[in-house]
This record gives C-alpha cells, sequence and structure tokens, in this order.
C-alpha cells in the first residue's frame, strides 16, 4: 500500500498514533510526528511490522529529518481511573501539545480522536497509510519499549525489559509467583484476579 507521503497542500499535518494498549504493567505512550516533505525517510510503516532494530534506526530518523515531534505518556495510575482508551486518547493529546510547531490537522491511528484545539481526523489502520502516522506509531513503540527497559532493574523479578509488561507466559507467573508490583495495572483482569487471590 502506497503511503500518503506529502502534505498535497492539506497545511502542517501531524501524525499522531500510541503503544501499549496491551500491557499488564506500565504507561500507554503516544507520539505525534510532523515530517519535513524535504527530507523524507524511507521505510516508514507500522512498527508492529519492524524488528526493534529496524525500528530503533527509523526512530533515530525521526528525531533528525522530522520537522517536529514529541510523545506523551499516560501512566498505569491514570490508565486505571480512566480505562485504556481514555488514557490512550490523553497520552495522545498531550503529545500534540508538546509540539513546538503548532499543525493545522492532526491525522490519529484508529477510529477514536483525542480532543484537540485544531482540526482532527481518525484514519483506520493509519499507520499502514501515512507516513506521519507510521513515524508517530514507531517513536511511541521505541519510547515506551524504553521506558520499560529503565523499570526492569527497579522491579528485577518481572522480566520488563524482555516482554514490556505485555501478557506473556513468563510475565503471567511472575505475577502468580511474585505478586504486583508498583506499575501493574490494577484494573486488567489478570492483575485484579492476582490481588483478589491474595485479599
Amino acid at each position: 500500500m502506497q503511503l500518503i507521503t506529502s502534505w498535497e497542500n492539506r497545511g502542517v499535518i501531524a501524525g499522531v498514533d500510541e503503544a501499549g494498549r496491551g500491557p499488564l504493567a506500565g504507561p500507554v505512550t503516544a507520539a505525534a510526528v510532523i515530517l519535513d516533505p524535504g527530507r523524507p525517510i524511507s521505510g516508514l510503516m507500522d512498527s508492529k511490522q519492524l524488528a526493534p532494530l529496524q525500528r530503533e534506526l527509523l526512530a533515530a530518523a525521526i528525531r533528525i529529518r522530522a520537522l517536529d515531534w514529541a510523545v506523551g505518556w499516560a501512566d498505569h495510575a491514570e490508565i486505571d481511573r480512566l480505562n485504556i482508551l481514555q488514557a490512550s486518547l490523553l497520552a495522545m493529546r498531550r503529545a500534540v501539545l508538546a509540539l513546538s510547531l503548532v499543525p493545522e490537522m492532526v491525522w490519529v491511528d484508529g477510529n477514536r480522536c483525542p480532543a484537540l484545539p485544531c482540526a482532527v481526523k481518525a484514519i483506520v489502520k493509519g499507520d499502514s497509510k501515512v507516513a506521519a502516522i507510521s513515524a508517530a506509531s514507531i517513536l511511541a513503540k521505541v519510547e515506551r519499549d524504553a521506558a520499560m527497559q529503565r523499570f526492569d532493574p527497579v522491579f528485577p523479578l518481572y522480566g520488563f525489559a524482555v516482554h514490556k509488561g505485555y501478557p506473556t507466559p513468563a510475565h503471567l507467573s511472575a505475577i502468580a509467583a511474585h505478586g504486583v508490583c508498583t506499575i501493574h495495572r490494577r484494573s486488567f483482569a489478570p492483575v485484579r484476579r492476582c490481588l483478589e487471590e491474595t485479599a
């Protein structure tokens, strides 16, 4: 599928995507990226289709070549208080508002839009259709993975550097053996069940 790579007279467009809706621990992360049509980045695609090293290299290129980029977060406590959808939208809003440039239009991956002081459009599978959303997908994933790696030595019993908080068999076994830690999402079913069993 051909990515939309230019503004095509639409004005300054920011692509937005999130990473980390599915994990049982840690934050949900969003990125907003305004690409420079004069400095194209080859290889942009949905971050899930890329190997970790490819994501790292592309993220570095995005930081250097984009006109502007920013990252927003919603932590585990906000996820539990708001629910994961609303926390994801909050992280997206924070990412856009952290941009130095003010976009005229924001294109968001998915079917829901954050509340923003500019025009915003949801694009289903946008991370495979729009270059700026692909770039945001990559940056959000790389930033969140790095955050989970930083949590690993703080909570060494859980293997966050490996599974990044996703509900892998190893992670579920660690929760069963050691209980939950500070950054686990209490509102997610496997974590909630563990808390109920140990109450």
